[in-house]
């Protein structure tokens, strides 16, 4: 038998086991691919180790691969995330801090990711993708605690100052000078009860005239409107009166110069005519005949020469 070969087989046995088991324990055919992102935590990572899970909506999609200091922002801390390359990292991506029930473990939260999103790719000059964070549910809290704390100390040192001696004496003497003001009510009181009785009837009574002055308005009113329309209706008249004058003034003075004459004229004429008559009247009544045979002529008096009618 050659015990060497027998050897040499043994040995590439064991080598080939050796390999079947170590591809076998890294997930063999089967091995998964993994992307490294960057996350930068600007809170406390305490209860955070490396290889805790990162989660996606809940589901295992890889492990936190380191956890290092930022050694230029020494408040910031750089998580590296080994996650699975199916995953659906995107630029609307969250990472969140929390922690797993009451252990204290912490792992890594994704969370977005909306259909519109583009897939989350390196920046220039960038080793790895970033994922944004975001506050944590505890980072929220001490917040919220350390505002609300804030408040309420600054509210408890207001308390402090309005409740010194010098304000709890100046309290003391209000209170003793509303005491004082209260007795003094109390013992006027029916002055007081009068005096509001008066000021109802007087509230009364003006709400009385408050209708009379009301009605009498209404009136005063009305007549205003009556005077207005009996001014305008004086003021139609006299612009009516105005146009008469105007026409009388021109039948006037066309009467004057027209009409006058011509009547001093008859006036004249029916003068003469009225001393023709008077005249014709007193020869008549003198010698009656004279109208049937005519006048006959008066014979000359003494001194009267024959050419005198």
């Amino acid at each position: 038998m050659n015990y060497s070969l027998v050897g040499a087989f043994v040995l590439v046995l064991g080598a080939v086991l050796i390999a079947g088991v170590l591809w076998l324990a890294s997930g063999g055919a089967w091995q998964k691919k993994y992307d490294v992102y960057l996350a930068v935590e600007s809170e406390s990572v305490a209860g955070l180790n490396p290889g805790a899970p990162v989660k996606y909506n809940g589901v295992d999609v890889g492990k936190v691969q380191s956890i290092q200091l930022d050694q230029a922002h020494p408040e910031r801390v750089n998580l590296l995330l080994a996650i699975e390359r199916a995953t659906p990292v995107k630029e609307d991506t969250i990472a969140i801090l929390r922690i797993q029930g009451l252990t204290g473990i912490a792992y890594v939260e994704l969370s977005g990711g909306s259909v519109a999103s583009a897939p989350l790719r390196a920046k220039a000059g960038a080793s790895y993708p970033e994922i944004r964070t975001a506050p944590s549910l505890a980072a929220r809290l001490e917040n919220v605690l350390t505002s609300v704390l804030s408040k309420v100390d600054s509210t408890s040192s207001n308390l402090n100052a309005i409740l010194s001696k010098e304000n709890q004496v100046a309290f003391q003497s209000a209170l003793a000078d509303l005491a004082l003001v209260a007795h003094t009510v109390a013992a006027r009181k029916d002055s007081i009860d009068s005096g509001l009785a008066d000021a109802e009837r007087i509230l009364k009574n003006t709400a009385r005239a408050s209708v009379k002055i009301d009605a009498l308005v209404t009136r005063i009113g009305r007549g205003a409107d009556a005077v207005e329309k009996m001014g305008n209706e004086v003021s139609k008249t006299s612009i009516n009166a105005g146009k008469t004058l105007d026409t009388v003034g021109a039948d006037v003075k066309r009467f004057s110069t027209e009409t006058l004459p011509e009547l001093e004229r008859l006036l004249g004429e029916l003068s003469t005519l009225s001393a023709s008559l008077r005249r014709l009247t007193e020869q008549t009544r003198r010698d009656p005949r004279g109208l049937i045979f005519g006048h006959t002529p008066v014979p000359d008096g003494p001194g009267e020469t024959g050419g005198n009618p």
